[in-house]
């Protein structure tokens, strides 16, 4: 079978996967965060941390929780890192540099997952799976928390309460993430991932000389890095490696599991306000766009420039041969839609096209169909902007799903909004203007400056991604990175929660013959619209310079 059938039956396949589940998962999803039954072993840690349960937020509560969980997995995550010496499992390794410590700390914490350190030679299996494992939970289901927030904003008639964060994150883990990723890391074993305790197994290469190969428990860590959208592996080439995605088969399993619980939460928005159209307008507007994304980015790879890659007849460099071509740019294009970045592949070996696809897809603010609970609020925030806008046009005061869209909520929305795009045009202005950046560069030209911009629009969106002819190790990019992954994550989620209080002091307001009617084709092409006008008006100078120049050199 060619590759290009290969690619086509992986994508038909995911396609019917997501399909079967996205009802009842969806459904599930819903439930999980609108029953008022308590587990047994959540009553428990709600006793442990001293939450009631039935107690319900304001948005300032609401987001004091969510702020100083995360400052609190920051600084634990920080000294796990400082004092591997004393931890078990440490393999000999020592203590983690400041600057990298702090970078690693701030990036699993936020769900970015950038590594700027090679894994298996760096932390030992504590580290791993006492710090890195738990937050690839943790930060996901912080994630699905605010998404879960904001809906109720819109659902809410006049009660300022948005829920509890405690109550959420805990059902987010003990109900979502724990279960699924269980079964999945099962299924990944049996499909010929590892999952060792030995810091490395013997093997006898094709030279007839034996190799040490490093392992650790990659397959627990791998079913959670990908559901999560987390993206950070245990091994230095992440997916690419065959102890962590051993066939078509693992790499279809990862590609479904990134995408299960972003594109189900659409089902989910639908169920809980009443509306399921409204979800299904939104799912469609991220597969145009991501299906959009596929198609370039596949075209690119298949059909380079270049003495080398015509004679290979694709952009064959960078590229795993048990995935080739297609399945390199589909999941490419899957990971950086989604928040995830993990790689079967090496993206900066991509062409300048289809390292651009790549790279829009993060500016377009991830939300194609973006991360596990960023991907929502982030689309619900373009969808608020976008029923402004269509107010504005005809002269009548916006209302999305009965509530009303004055000042305050479209200040939040805006502020959401411009904090991506301002932090990565001014981190990459910052790095380009500091000496020490050149020299951490591959190359120069258009293709260097494509490597700075990708990191920071990785960085703001808490993808993880790189072009690995960047090296990050210098302590201006291990800091610099880490405060845009810092603010990325946190000051759009304040402004999401803003917007959810001010949604949910509203009484609903009923629909009259004037409302924008939003669950429809009309309003489709509006949202996605205007998710491409916002990301083309801030950005197109800068990819002229980066991936345009190179893709048309």
């Amino acid at each position: 079978m060619s590759p290009f059938l290969v690619g086509l039956v992986q994508v038909v396949l995911l396609l019917v996967l997501l399909a079967a589940v996205h009802r009842p998962f969806g459904d599930y999803l819903a439930h999980v965060y609108s029953t008022e039954r308590h587990w047994r072993v959540e009553r428990a840690v709600y006793r442990l941390v001293g939450v009631d349960g039935s107690a319900r937020q304001r948005w300032p509560g609401y987001a004091a929780g969510v702020l100083g969980f995360s400052l609190a997995s920051v600084l634990l995550l920080y000294l796990l890192q400082r004092l591997q010496p004393l931890l078990p499992l440490d393999l000999g390794r020592g203590a983690v540099e400041p600057a990298m410590a702090f970078n690693t700390a701030i990036s699993f914490a936020t769900n970015t997952n950038w590594q700027s350190y090679v894994p298996e030679q760096v932390l030992g299996h504590g580290v791993q799976l006492a710090g890195l494992t738990v937050q690839n939970f943790l930060s996901a289901a912080v994630g699905m928390a605010v998404a879960i927030a904001l809906v109720r904003g819109f659902t809410a008639d006049g009660d300022d309460r948005i829920g509890n964060f405690w109550v959420d994150i805990t059902r987010g883990v003990t109900r979502v993430l724990l279960p699924v990723a269980a079964v999945a890391a099962v299924l990944l074993v049996a499909l010929g991932a590892a999952m060792s305790f030995a810091a490395g197994i013997e093997v006898v290469g094709l030279d007839g000389r034996t190799h040490t190969v490093a392992t650790a428990p990659i397959a627990s860590q791998e079913a959670i890095k990908v559901l999560g959208t987390n993206g950070g592996g245990v091994l230095n080439a992440n997916s690419a490696h065959p102890l962590s995605n051993p066939s078509g088969a693992s790499n279809l399993l990862q590609l479904f599991l990134i995408l299960v619980i972003p594109v189900s939460l659409t089902r989910a928005f639908g169920t809980l306000v009443g509306d399921r159209a409204q979800g299904r307008v939104l799912l469609s507007v991220m597969a145009g766009i991501c299906g959009a994304m596929l198609a370039v980015a596949w075209f690119a790879e298949s059909h380079p420039n270049g003495p080398a890659a015509l004679a290979a007849g694709a952009a064959v460099e960078g590229k795993e041969t048990r995935f080739g071509v297609p399945l390199s740019a589909l999941y490419a294009v899957i990971t950086t839609g989604t928040s995830t970045g993990a790689v079967n592949a090496a993206h900066d070996s991509l062409t300048g096209l289809g390292g651009g696809a790549a790279l829009l897809n993060m500016l377009l603010g991830e939300i194609a169909p973006g991360g596990v609970g960023a991907g929502l609020y982030g689309i619900l925030v373009l969808a608020v902007v976008a029923v402004f806008l269509a107010g504005l046009m005809v002269g009548r005061t916006p209302e999305y799903l009965g509530k009303k869209l004055g000042r305050r909520e479209i200040t939040a929305a805006a502020l959401s909004l411009l904090v991506m795009p301002t932090a990565v045009l001014l981190g990459t202005g910052l790095a380009l203007l500091v000496p020490s950046t050149a020299a951490a560069r591959d190359e120069g030209g258009p293709h260097g400056l494509t490597e700075v911009l990708y990191a920071f629009a990785s960085a703001a969106n808490n993808n993880g991604s790189a072009l690995a002819g960047l090296t990050a190790t210098g302590d201006f990019l291990q800091i610099g990175l880490g405060l845009v992954m810092l603010f990325g994550r946190f000051l759009p989620m304040l402004a999401v929660l803003a917007l959810a209080g001010a949604l949910a002091r509203q009484r609903s307001a009923p629909r009259t013959a004037g409302t924008l009617p939003t669950g429809g084709p009309l309003f489709a092409g509006l949202l996605g619209g205007t998710a491409v006008l916002v990301a083309a008006l801030t950005f197109l100078p800068a990819l002229a310079l980066g991936p345009i120049a190179e893709a048309l050199a």
